[in-house]
């Protein structure tokens, strides 16, 4: 069972760095694919970055640059270090998985969602 959750969200201001992470607690052998999303109030959720398996990455254009993200599979968690931070990254962020591989195969999951973690960047 899947089940992911969040952390490392805060204040910061203009400028400063985040970490965030999330922690896939349920009991696994296999990697996901791990993505970030945020959603701000008003607004529709959006991509923010991807990290497979094999650690193929793609960023959101908004945040390339400034975020980076990694996976520790030993660990089971994902995270996203946001650096140079700007009022307008502050949102709710969210990790998700919808897919696994499992001895090198690729399968598709249910959508599982964290329950996010609140970034507030101030001007």
């Amino acid at each position: 069972q899947v089940r992911l959750v969040e952390s490392g969200g805060g204040s910061v201001e203009a400028g400063g760095s985040l970490r965030l992470s999330c922690l896939n607690s349920g009991y696994t052998i296999c990697n996901y694919v791990m993505t970030w999303y945020r959603q701000a109030p008003g607004k529709e959720r959006e991509f923010v970055a991807i990290i497979d398996s094999d650690d193929s990455i793609k960023y959101a254009e908004s945040v390339k640059g400034r975020f980076s993200i990694s996976q520790d599979n030993a660990k089971n968690t994902a995270y996203l270090q946001m650096n140079s931070l700007k009022p307008e990254d502050t949102a709710m962020y969210y990790c998700k998985t919808d897919r696994k591989i499992c001895a090198g195969e690729r399968y598709r999951t249910p959508d599982y969602w964290g329950q996010g973690t609140q970034v507030t960047v101030s001007s």
